[in-house]
């Protein structure tokens, strides 16, 4: 007797590779699982009320593809605020449509307050935020890169934007990063203040665009 046959798993050509080009497609469609299930978890339990083990659950994949793919709880954290972050562009792109479009000052201007202050005071902009502040002690480099490469990008995109309001005349200003700043707390700093210490009473459409315009107001006045 020879006893069972052995198991061949090499007899059909490219077996073992077909069985590695499944592994390898699997691997990203787990990894945005746990991005997914992360993200949600942070934003809704914060970072010390989240575990790996919930947010391996959440993803349906093991705690320990979770630790493969990201590394540890920190880096997962990281990973994601950064991947939302780079979101941001979409403010700045649209800042610069809108300061594009000003021919008028006192109208483009409103426009423009009313466009930023709706997207910095959307939801998920603000939820990030506030994990972020809150968890500022514990991350103080990502919280330094979050402001830079969020508010801070939006207010250097407002800059900019002021360069080419007096390279067209349309505006005087002699430090154009100053009045980025002052304008971006006018049009939004009452409401996103609010917005960010009560998060159970969520400001209305009509408040954001009645601060909005009467940042612009307080703004031009200063300006003239």
């Amino acid at each position: 007797m020879t006893g069972a046959p052995e198991r061949r798993t090499s007899a059909l050509p490219g077996g073992s590779a077909i069985g590695s080009d499944a592994a390898r497609t699997r691997a990203p469609q787990k990894r945005q699982a746990i991005v997914d299930a992360a993200t949600r978890l942070f934003l809704e339990q914060g970072y010390r009320g989240t575990s790996m083990d919930e947010i391996a659950a959440a993803a349906a994949v093991s705690k320990q593809t979770v630790y493969t793919q990201f590394g540890d709880k920190e880096q997962l954290f990281s990973d994601i605020v950064l991947g939302i972050t780079g979101r941001a562009e979409e403010i700045v792109v649209t800042i610069a449509a809108r300061f594009a479009e000003i021919d008028d000052l006192e109208d483009g201007l409103t426009r423009l307050a009313r466009s930023y202050a709706t997207s910095v005071m959307s939801p998920p902009v603000l939820r990030l935020r506030r994990l972020v502040i809150s968890e500022a002690d514990r991350f103080p480099e990502l919280a330094a890169t979050y402001f830079e490469r969020a508010p801070g990008r939006g207010i250097e995109a407002l800059g900019a934007g002021f360069d080419d309001l007096v390279g067209r005349g349309l505006l005087h200003a002699d430090d154009t990063a100053t009045a980025a700043v002052q304008f971006a707390y006018l049009v939004l700093g009452p409401v996103l203040d609010r917005a960010l210490f009560h998060p159970r009473s969520p400001v209305s459409e009509d408040e954001i665009a009645r601060c909005a315009e009467a940042g612009v107001a307080a703004f031009l006045a200063a300006s003239t």
